[in-house]
Parts: structure tokens; C-alpha cells; sequence
């Protein structure tokens, strides 16, 4: 019998895996031990099903305010990791680097230079990975 934690779960991870990707998801539940797997459980009913879930806003706005709050945290793994899931999501959520580019810009202002000029270079480095821009290597114009 489903408990309504179990619906949560479940709800939670079909969020989880649309926003960042199958791939991500099954790669992060591959580490899933003893020790994480409560907190695994906790962000997936949460995170992902209270908040993912709600109607207010769509994955696009979430996708921009998690970038902003990450940068603001300096939560730059997690910036990487939701950098690289806003590019490759679904049409409806995807984000442009134009789309990532003012969020850092406006991050600038209001969670200071050094934090931006770091998501600046992160993200630079997966624009180039995903062929958004020139290698760093290319000889420039």
C-alpha cells in the first residue's frame, strides 16, 4: 500500500528528474548509502515535490531563482549542476546562455563581484563544453 510519503517520493523524484535529467539522477542515487539516504529521501519529498511542485511558478522562474540563490550562497557545485540542467531541460524550461548571463549580471549587483565573476567562469567553462562558445584554445578574432 502507497503511504502519502511514498506519493511524496515518487512525486518528488519525476520533478527531480525532469528539471536536472535522468542521467544526473541516476548517477546521484547510485551514491545513495546508510548514511544519505534519509537526507536523499528528505530533499526528493521536499525540495523537489513540496517546492518543485508547486504551481505558482514554472521551471523556468524556479530554474532562474535557483542560479540566483546559488550564486548568492556560493554554492558553486550546485550552480554547475543546475547550470548544465537549465541548458539540456526540457524546451519549455530551457534557459539560453543569454538567459544565465543576466542572472549573473544581476547577481553582480546584488550578491557582489567576486561571486559572479566566479559563476561568470563556471558557467563560461560549460558554455564552451556544450559548444555555446568558442574553446578557450580558439585563436581569437
Amino acid at each position: 500500500m502507497m503511504t502519502d510519503h511514498d506519493k511524496d517520493y515518487d512525486d518528488g523524484m519525476l520533478n527531480r528528474r525532469r528539471v536536472l535529467g535522468n542521467a544526473w539522477v541516476d548517477k546521484s542515487l547510485v551514491n545513495v548509502n546508510d548514511f544519505n539516504g534519509e537526507f536523499q529521501n528528505l530533499i526528493t519529498r521536499y525540495a523537489w515535490n513540496e517546492i518543485w511542485g508547486r504551481p505558482a511558478f514554472g521551471d523556468k522562474t524556479r530554474r532562474l531563482m535557483v542560479l540566483s540563490t546559488m550564486i548568492a550562497l556560493k554554492a558553486f557545485e550546485e550552480f554547475a549542476l543546475h547550470v548544465r540542467a537549465a541548458l539540456d531541460g526540457p524546451p519549455e524550461s530551457r534557459l539560453t546562455p543569454d538567459d544565465i548571463k543576466e542572472v549573473i549580471l544581476q547577481a553582480a549587483i546584488y550578491c557582489g563581484v567576486p561571486a559572479a565573476n566566479h559563476a561568470y567562469a563556471i558557467a563560461g567553462a560549460i558554455l564552451r563544453e556544450k559548444g555555446f562558445l568558442p574553446s578557450s584554445d580558439a585563436p581569437a578574432n
